[in-house]
C-alpha cells in the first residue's frame, strides 16, 4: 500500500532507515542538551555562562560550515556519517564519565559543548546533502526535508520532557548516558542502508574557489540572498530564547528542570507543527511569500512571551515562537535544496547551516551578555522585536523577489506549461 501525499519520502526504504535512527538519536541529543544547560545554570547561576554554552555548541556552524561543506561535496556522504556519528557518542561517553563521577565543573560542560559544535559543522551538511540520494532524485526530496525538519523537531518537543523527567527522577546523569545509548541507534541505521553513492566529481579548482561558487550561486541571486539574510536575522535575534530559558524556568515561573522541559518543549511541537504543515504541500512555490508572516510570528510571539509571568500564557507563545522560527527556516532549506545543482548541492546546505546555526551562537552570547545588564526579559522582548523588523525589511522586496524566482521554478518545471506566459 503506497503512503499518503504527505509521507511519500516513505517508500523509499533507506529513508525510514534514516527517519528511525536520527529520530531516537535526536531525542538522545536533547537530552543531553537540557542536562547541560541545566547543570550549567545549577553549578553556576549564571545566564552569561547559558549565552557561553549555547556559543560554543554552535559557532562551528559559522566558522565551519563552508569549509566543511567543500569538504563534503568531495566525499562520499555515508562515511562523513559514519565519522562524525561515531565521534559524537565518544564525546557522550566522556561527559557522561565526568558527571556521573561527580567532578564535573562548567567549564567541562562549555567545552564538551565545543566538540560537539566541531562535529555537527560536518554532520549537518552532510546529512542535507545526503537526503537527494535517500530519496532517489528531486521528486520525493521536499518532502524528506519537510519530514526530516518535523523528526528534529519533534525530537525538540519530546527530548527536553524525556530530558526534564529523567533528571528529577534518575539524576543529570543520565541525560548524558542515554544520550551515548542513542547514537547506536543511528550508526546501526546507516550500516542496514543499500545505497548507491554518487561518486564526488572531479574538482577542477582548488578549495577557494569552490567555497567561492557555494557563495555566488547562494548570494549572488536575490530571492535566495533575501531568504538566508531574514533566516540569519531571525536566527541572530529570536533563536537565543532557547539558551536562556533555564532563568525563565527558575526565576520567572519558579519552577525546575520539568519546567524547563516543557518551555523547550513547547517550542519544539511548534515547530513540528509547522513542519506538518510544509510536509503536506506537493510544491514549494509560495515559500518565499511566506517567508516575512512566519519570521514576523516568532518575534512578536518572543516579545510577548519575554514579559509574562503565566506559565499557562507562556507555554502557547513558546509554541507560536518555536513554529515561526522553524517555518523560516525550513521553507529557505526545502526552497535552496530544490533549486541548487547537485554539485553544490553540500555547499549549498552549509550555507544555510551557517545562516540558521551559525548566527544563533552570536545572539546567544549577545542575549547572555545584555542579560547581565538589563535582564533577560528586555533582552528577549527587543531581540522579537528586531526579528519582525527584519521579516518588513523582506516583506518591501516580495515584488522582485517573485518576478526573479518565476524564470527558475519554469526551467524546473514547477510553474506548469500551462501557466508559462
Amino acid at each position: 500500500m503506497a503512503p499518503p501525499p504527505s509521507l511519500r519520502a516513505f517508500r523509499h526504504r533507506n529513508y525510514r532507515l534514516y527517519f528511525f535512527g536520527q529520530g531516537i538519536s535526536q531525542i538522545g541529543t536533547w537530552m543531553q542538551l537540557i542536562a547541560t544547560s541545566w547543570l550549567i545554570y545549577r553549578l553556576s547561576s549564571s545566564a552569561f555562562l547559558l549565552g557561553l554554552a549555547a556559543f560554543a555548541l554552535q559557532i562551528s556552524f559559522l566558522v565551519l560550515a563552508p569549509v566543511a561543506g567543500v569538504l563534503v561535496d568531495r566525499m562520499v556522504k555515508r562515511r562523513v556519517l559514519y565519522a562524525t556519528q561515531g565521534t559524537a557518542l565518544a564525546q557522550s561517553l566522556v561527559m557522561f564519565a565526568l558527571v556521573a563521577s561527580g567532578r564535573v565543573e562548567p567549564w567541562h560542560l562549555v567545552a564538551g559543548n565545543l566538540v560537539l559544535g566541531v562535529v555537527n559543522a560536518f554532520d549537518s551538511p552532510a546529512r542535507q546533502s545526503f537526503l537527494v540520494e535517500l530519496v532517489g532524485g528531486r521528486e520525493d526530496l521536499p518532502n524528506a526535508i519537510a519530514l526530516s525538519s518535523a523528526l528534529m523537531n519533534g525530537a525538540r518537543f519530546v527530548g527536553p520532557m524525556l530530558g526534564g523527567a529523567v533528571i528529577a527522577a534518575a539524576g543529570v546523569a543520565w541525560g548524558f548516558g542515554l544520550n551515548s545509548v542513542s547514537y547506536l541507534a543511528v550508526l546501526g541505521a546507516l550500516a542496514a542502508m543499500r545505497t548507491a553513492p554518487r561518486a564526488p566529481q572531479p574538482r577542477p579548482g582548488g578549495w577557494a574557489r569552490e567555497l567561492l561558487a557555494g557563495f555566488r550561486y547562494a548570494y549572488g541571486f536575490l530571492p535566495t540572498r533575501s531568504a538566508l539574510l531574514l533566516l540569519a536575522a531571525v536566527s541572530f535575534f529570536a533563536q537565543p530564547y532557547q539558551s536562556l530559558m533555564p532563568w525563565f524556568a527558575k526565576e520567572a515561573f519558579h519552577g525546575d528542570s520539568a519546567t524547563l522541559g516543557l518551555l523547550i518543549g513547547a517550542g519544539g511541537f511548534g515547530a513540528v507543527s509547522g513542519m506538518v504543515y510544509l510536509a503536506t504541500r506537493s510544491t514549494i512555490r509560495g515559500l518565499l511569500r511566506r517567508l516575512p508572516l512566519s519570521a514576523a510570528g516568532a518575534g512578536l510571539a518572543l516579545t510577548c512571551f519575554s514579559f509574562t509571568h503565566d506559565l499557562r500564557l507562556a507555554l502557547p507563545l513558546v509554541f507560536l515562537t518555536g513554529m515561526g522560527i522553524m517555518l523560516t527556516a525550513a521553507s529557505t532549506n526545502t526552497v535552496l535544496q530544490t533549486i541548487v545543482e547537485d554539485r553544490l548541492r553540500a555547499r549549498v546546505a552549509a550555507l544555510y547551516i551557517m545562516a540558521f546555526l551559525g548566527m544563533s551562537p552570536l545572539g546567544a552570547l549577545l542575549a547572555g551578555t545584555l542579560s547581565r545588564y538589563v535582564g533577560p526579559p528586555l533582552t528577549l522582548g527587543l531581540g522579537g522585536l528586531c526579528a519582525a523588523g527584519a521579516a518588513a525589511c523582506y516583506a518591501s522586496k516580495l515584488p522582485q523577489i517573485r518576478r526573479e524566482i518565476r524564470p527558475l521554478y519554469r526551467r524546473l518545471g514547477i510553474i506548469p506549461p500551462s501557466e508559462a506566459g
